[in-house]
């Protein structure tokens, strides 16, 4: 009989569909994947969890206000954040969407379980609430309050900076108050239940301190919702629906429940610091109510901050993940996300630092160290590792040392997801390497071995490929091209057999390895400034579009003027500036895919000056039909610069419009002429 593997349970939260997703929130994700992936190298029976959280009014009146219904709207939602994740090679076992059947229908009968056992009871709502939020709040929590000529609130701004509004309606409630005394004691006796600690000194210090107050789990002012099933003019408020994802997604209260009972109570659970206190203390007081054991751990991270705060359309700072892996690829991205974003803390993207590490970290640091090392074995061993023997070199055993101290701090680390320090400890191993490579100086031992003496010039090169094959092995769950490329340039297996890392050591090299003839750079040097530029052009693009769109909606005689509203107030700029840019009424000829770029469609168009013009743009996820697109008239920047994109030169670029997430080019009538300038 096979050995039972110890079993791993890791959730992110589920995310709001009520906008296209960034690389925030691309982070929490991503930091999930990387745990899940370790745990299943340490032999682990993992079931990784993520998802999405349908219900509520902010979705109902989005939808409305894009002419859909919310089933519509929120299932092109999460086809999107399921393309995201495809793209960020997320090893997610399940995909939970609170649309899911079987998921209301267990929320249902948790709603009722705790309504007959008097944890709920039926009163009246009256406060301020915030839609973007979906919470309540008291006129003492607002960050801001306004008032009218004579001194009486009118209204405020939540924590959050979202406008409120005052709700008065019946509501079920949930006796959060009952169970306070028991929360605090229960965070004194388990001290590592929420992390960082810090996390937990908040929740205490605000909220079961100063008192804790019953929640209103249900609303009657919209009908976007699972039905409260014994009284069906509710819907189950937000929290009651989203948090019990965790257990259904497992088949809590359902028809089969193996995996509840396999994987329940959850090793961690990770969110963003702005849903800790939902997670904190609303779900364990639920899941204690239901008479559940807790999860091991919620995790709490900090917010991807840009230099301006937090990412913000409003802005203009906003980048999203698929544009950084299209140019950069996937393994830059990964590691730049999980090495900027301390433990706990905040961190801080800019394009400076995004672009040095690339060129520092994995250019310099890694890919060079792999590109002297494999050009070394094969100007001195013609390709063929020698065997390893340890301790021939001086520094030999600093280096196997350094690796055995790497590999045993890392598992420390991965284990409590310092994924940050991980990668420093990775990165100790190989600046030490590179060391070795000044240390042992191979030029000058292949000169003492033409003497006689190659026992140190074998060793220094099993050293640095064994140290290689460390480093690619320990990249694993951060990384998913980047250490198969790396050991497939030195010879080494890429069978997942061949790449567990429970019991790795330095001196594990196989025999008889053959590098490749010649090595290709894994991480090619970036142009620093072009890069940088790149980047920020990205960041502000989307407000720039927006403008660009209400302008030709202005220059259209089926669009009212007075409508067009232009803000200006961020960004304004001369008007020769703008006078400046030429954009054409331009045909769409062709349209294709470009090879090898799952974004990028490639426009063959007539502008009115040359037949053949060439523009690549990045809306393939939005047109899975482009076909559809030929014949169309659209908008197109024609004097910029051409330049080079996966081998392929765009001349110019195509106007657009973004709306929560949903590109759509800006189609024009017929009627006009190809070439014709708007001005």
């Amino acid at each position: 009989m096979a050995e039972k593997k110890p079993t791993y349970y890791i959730t992110t939260p589920i995310y709001y569909p009520s906008g296209k997703l960034h690389i925030g929130n691309s982070y929490t994700t991503i930091a999930v994947d990387a745990e899940a992936r370790y745990r299943r190298l340490m032999g682990n029976d993992v079931f990784f969890l993520t998802g999405t959280d349908e219900h509520g009014q902010k979705i109902e009146e989005k939808a409305e206000s894009l002419g859909l219904d919310p089933k519509t709207y929120v299932d092109q939602m999460a086809t999107q954040i399921k393309d995201l994740w495809k793209l960020l090679e997320v090893s997610n076992d399940k995909f939970i969407r609170t649309t899911d059947k079987d998921h209301e229908a267990a929320v249902q009968a948790i709603f009722e379980q705790l309504l007959a056992q008097g944890d709920i009871y039926k009163g009246r709502y009256e406060g301020w609430y915030s839609v973007d939020d979906e919470e309540f709040f008291t006129e003492s929590q607002l960050a801001e309050v306004f008032h009218d000529a004579q001194g009486n609130v009118t209204g405020g701004k939540a924590p959050s900076g979202h406008e409120v509004v005052w709700t008065d309606e019946e509501s079920y409630f949930f006796k959060m108050s009952k169970y306070a005394d028991w929360l605090l004691n229960y965070y004194k006796t388990h001290p590592d239940f929420l992390i960082p600690s810090t996390r937990m000194n908040e929740m205490i210090k605000n909220f079961l301190e100063p008192g804790l107050e019953d929640l209103s789990v249900s609303r009657t002012s919209y009908k976007w919702g699972v039905p409260v099933k014994s009284d069906p003019r509710h819907v189950i408020y937000v929290w009651i629906d989203a948090l019990s994802n965790y257990i259904t997604a497992l088949g809590y209260d359902g028809k089969d429940s193996t995996n509840f009972e396999k994987f329940w109570p959850a090793n961690v659970q990770v969110v963003g610091k702005e849903i800790v206190r939902f997670h904190a203390i609303y779900w364990p007081i639920m899941l204690h109510a239901l008479g559940l054991p807790l999860p091991e751990h919620i995790v709490g991270h900090g917010w991807l901050l840009m230099k301006n705060g937090k990412m913000s359309k409003s802005k203009g700072n906003v980048i999203y993940p698929e544009t950084l892996v299209e140019r950069y690829g996937l393994d830059a991205l990964r590691y730049y996300l999980l090495k900027a974003m301390p433990f706990g803390n905040d961190g801080l993207f800019t394009p400076e630092d995004f672009v040095d590490k690339i060129n520092y970290d994995l250019a310099n640091d890694l890919g060079n160290l792999l590109n002297r090392t494999v050009a070394m074995v094969n100007k001195y061993f013609k390709g063929s590792v020698p065997v390893f023997e340890s301790g021939v070199n001086g520094p030999d055993m600093d280096l196997e040392q350094t690796a055995t101290d790497t590999i045993s701090r890392y598992h420390e680390l991965m284990a409590s997801l310092h994924y940050a320090d991980a990668l420093s400890a990775i990165w100790r191993l190989v600046a030490r390497t590179n060391k070795y490579i000044d240390e042992t100086e191979p030029w000058v031992l292949a000169k003492a071995e033409k003497a006689g003496d190659d026992r140190r010039l074998a060793a220094a090169m099993s050293h640095l490929v064994a140290s290689l094959r460390v480093i690619a092995l320990l990249l694993q769950p951060i990384m998913t091209h980047a250490p198969k490329a790396i050991l497939g340039q030195l010879g080494l297996s890429t069978e997942p057999e061949d790449m567990q890392i429970q019991q790795l050591s330095l001196a594990d090299l196989p025999a008889k390895v053959q590098v490749v003839a010649k090595g290709t750079p894994i991480f090619p040097r970036l142009d620093a400034k072009a890069e940088i530029d790149f980047i920020q052009a990205q960041m502000t693009q989307s407000d720039k579009q927006k403008g660009r769109a209400a302008m030709a909606a202005a220059a259209d005689s089926q669009w009212e003027p007075e409508n067009v509203t232009l803000d200006l107030t961020k960004s304004a700029i001369k008007f020769e500036d703008f006078d400046q840019v030429e954009i054409k009424v331009a045909q769409i000829i062709e349209v294709k895919p470009v090879e090898g770029a799952d974004k990028l469609l490639q426009f063959r168009l007539d502008a009115g000056d040359q037949q053949n013009r060439q523009i690549l743009s990045g809306i393939h996820e939005w047109y899975p039909d482009y076909q559809k697109l030929t014949g169309k008239k659209v908008l197109a920047v024609t004097n910029l610069k051409p330049r080079k994109m996966r081998g392929q030169i765009s001349q110019g670029m195509l106007l657009s419009t973004e709306h929560e997430g949903q590109v759509t080019l800006v189609i024009v009538p017929d009627e006009l002429n190809n070439g014709d300038i708007l001005g």
